[in-house]
């Protein structure tokens, strides 16, 4: 009982089904990929299941029909053809030169060539390319299969890096543009990366090229869904359940909280992450196992770059345009934000074609806040969840004046590059600090032009504040009274603390604050 193998990590198909690992089986929706179309696009955030598809493909096209006992495409596919597979991984990389990606493409067709023989001709990457795509064609009788996982890796590692980009441009555009010459010799592709890279870069010539991002029949080719949890894992959520001392529905609804939300289109079934959710289901306890991972720090800096508001990200609306592609100068960092994984949809608007994204679940809420704080405030990596937990425990007991102690040294030696955007950095850290206390306290948080308000609620205490930029402490106080911030709270029990505080350009921080009980 509950005693199944846990695929986490796994990426090999063939791994998992001879070791006996839990599959959750996609053939059908694979079967279909196959059987429908030739060329195809994924983007899907990492630790998705991308690599495992990419390997089931590769030993569906491999004829290895024993691998697929038990499974969907057992009953549906008949005739378990071998076809020729050229398998391209550049998650292998950091690519921190131009030459990075040409060593590994030269080895990938080094290898090819050894098998399928070469011209002395062929002297670009991408006419090598074509060459042993035309003789695998001629030497086995069967037209290639192309798999291509995380594509778009090194284009991802040179963003803010401009020159570099365009290398890589230059590099893959015809390289990944084979696929479409080289048509006749071609049975099946897919590409698959965690953006789309859009415009004038890699994709500008692939118009062959179905990307299947945010279709609705293949929104549940990688994840998994509520229905698919129930039907591979009901026995294990009662077993998870009983060690955490819950009950079933509120370990399932736990699960969803944290690990569901997932929609890449905006009519779509929510899908959990299952790196996460078998990481759970495995040590059966919660945790943020997405961002033990790593996180990208090119995330933060297209957000620093282009001045963004945090605030935005809870709400924030774009068009289909937007999420389907990034251009390579990566002048808008929200798609980069969505198709990595750490926004998704959350409304559409039919009528203008306007979708409405936020944050699919607590999980990536809650860590992606806490990778940003010493991106933003003066704290150190190691010590930052250590000063969220003496944020929550001095509102806890009601000692504002340490809490604003301790909010001074978060802004202590802000650079000098962020004078211009002083605004811009002190709410950013205001919504950073207060977001992360939301996970513990109640807190409603708004903001306006030079100015921040706010209610943190506790067991105990109620804190109405108001901050000020370049004002007084004693105007802030007296805007909370003026306009009655505090008059829904007169009659509860709780001790109320009316709070003005005020930022200084000058100083670049908290200059003071003043209470009334």
């Amino acid at each position: 009982m509950g005693n199944k193998l846990y695929p986490i990590g796994i990426q090999s198909f063939e791994k998992l089904r001879n070791d006996g690992y839990l599959y959750i089986d996609k053939t059908a929706l694979i079967y279909k990929l196959v059987k429908t179309g030739s060329y195809y696009f994924l983007s899907r955030p990492r630790r998705f299941g991308k690599s495992l598809l990419i390997s089931t493909l590769e030993a569906y096209f491999q004829g290895k029909k024993e691998l697929f006992d038990g499974l969907a495409i057992a009953g549906l596919e008949k005739d378990w053809v071998q076809y020729p597979i050229l398998h391209i991984d550049l998650n292998i990389s950091k690519y921190d030169s131009a030459q990075d990606l040409d060593d590994i493409l030269n080895d990938y067709l080094t290898n090819w060539e050894a098998f399928y023989g070469a011209a002395s001709s062929e002297t670009s990457l991408a006419l090598r390319f074509k060459g042993v795509v035309k003789r695998a064609c001629e030497k086995t009788g069967q037209r290639v299969v192309i798999l291509v996982d995380e594509y778009d890796k090194p284009m991802l590692q040179a963003i803010g890096n401009k020159e570099l980009q365009e290398k890589y441009r230059n590099t893959l555009k015809p390289f990944y543009g084979v696929l479409k010459t080289m048509d006749s010799c071609i049975k099946f592709a897919l590409l698959t990366g965690v953006t789309k890279f859009g415009k004038v870069s890699v994709f500008s010539d692939l118009n062959n090229l179905d990307d299947i991002s945010m279709w609705n029949e293949f929104i549940e080719i990688c994840g998994v869904s509520d229905n698919e949890i129930h039907e591979y894992l009901e026995e294990e959520l009662h077993v998870f359940a009983a060690a955490r001392g819950i009950s079933y529905d509120e370990l399932c609804d736990e699960l969803k909280r944290n690990y569901d939300g997932y929609h890449f289109t905006h009519n779509s079934v929510g899908m959990y992450n299952p790196f996460s959710l078998l990481s759970a289901f495995k040590r059966r306890e919660f945790g943020s196992y997405w961002f033990e991972t790593g996180t990208p720090t090119y995330l933060v800096t297209l957000l620093k770059k282009h001045h963004y508001d945090l605030e935005r990200m809870a709400h924030e609306e774009t068009d289909a345009q937007v999420l389907n592609s990034i251009d390579s100068e990566s002048t808008n960092p929200i798609p980069v934000i969505y198709q990595s994984g750490y926004l998704t949809i959350k409304g559409y608007d039919e009528r203008f074609g306007i979708y409405r994204l936020g944050f699919p679940n607590r999980e990536v809420e809650e860590g992606f806040i806490r990778f940003l704080l010493p991106f933003y405030a003066n704290v150190n990596k190691v010590d930052s969840p250590f000063e969220i937990q003496k944020f929550v425990h001095e509102v806890e007991v009601g000692d504002y004046d340490s809490f604003f102690r301790r909010l001074q040294s978060f802004f202590a030696d802000t650079p000098y590059e962020m004078v211009r955007e002083l605004e811009l950095h002190y709410q950013n850290v205001l919504f950073i600090v207060f977001k992360l206390v939301g996970f513990y306290v109640k807190v409603e948080y708004h903001t306006a032009r030079g100015r921040v308000d706010l209610v943190l609620q506790t067991d105990c205490f109620i804190y109405v504040m108001e901050f000020k930029l370049d004002g007084t402490a004693e105007e802030a106080l007296r805007q909370i009274n003026e306009k009655r911030y505090a008059q829904p709270f007169e009659l509860d029990s709780r001790k109320l603390f009316k709070i003005g505080v005020n930022f200084s350009a000058e100083t670049r921080n908290i200059e003071k604050w003043i209470v009334e009980e």
